[in-house]
Parts: C-alpha cells; sequence; structure tokens
C-alpha cells in the first residue's frame, strides 16, 4: 500500500504563504491522480486539489487563483504552494489518492492568523 507523509505546514499571518510537500513510497507514475485534502474543527474533509499523472489539475473554488498544486516526479513528492491565506484555511492538511484511496496519514497543521 503506498505510504504518503505530509510535511510543510505552521503558523503564519493572514496574508501569507505555505508550501506544503507530500512525498510517497512509490513512483508518482504508478500511483495516479494525488489530491490534497484539508479537515478544518467540526468540518468534513475536503479535496481542495488534484493533479494527474499528466498533470493536469483541479481546484476547489475556495482555493483557485491561490493555490498551486505541482509535482516533481523524480522525487515522488506532490507539493501544494498555497498564496494569500486566510484565516478559513485553517485546518490540517493531508494528501492521498483521490481514485485509490490508501490509509491517510497524520497530516499537517496550517494555522492562518488574522
Amino acid at each position: 500500500q503506498v505510504q504518503l507523509v505530509e510535511s510543510g505546514g505552521g503558523l503564519v499571518q493572514a496574508g501569507g504563504s505555505l508550501r506544503l510537500s507530500c512525498v510517497t513510497s512509490r513512483s508518482l507514475f504508478s500511483i495516479g491522480a494525488v489530491g490534497w485534502y484539508r479537515q478544518a474543527p467540526g468540518n468534513e474533509r475536503e479535496l481542495v486539489a488534484r493533479i494527474t499523472t499528466l498533470g493536469n489539475t483541479n481546484y476547489a473554488d475556495s482555493v483557485k487563483d491561490r493555490f498551486t498544486i505541482s509535482r516533481d516526479n523524480a522525487k515522488n513528492t506532490v507539493y501544494l504552494q498555497m498564496n494569500h491565506l486566510k484565516p478559513e484555511d485553517t485546518a490540517v492538511y493531508y494528501c492521498n489518492l483521490p481514485f485509490a484511496p490508501t490509509n491517510w496519514g497524520q497530516g499537517t497543521q496550517v494555522t492562518v492568523s488574522s
């Protein structure tokens, strides 16, 4: 089973930026699309961005034009660049495989202060 490890979260002021990393235990070419999800306290986990093996991307409306998902195939890593962060972006961020879900990792906490 694919193992996924998230990192890069932290505390940032509104308007700031963070870059999250998701390192996978297998080649990105072999595991298909990878997505970034988030879950805020009291909320359902939601998919915020997704990237396919061909590099096609999709974003939730709430993060479009602020977040960018990308992949480094040589490093088996998927990134989420988050700019113009807002307090409502505060959540635990996870990566997983939208079309072949695997075990959830511990995630990485993102906290945006106003």
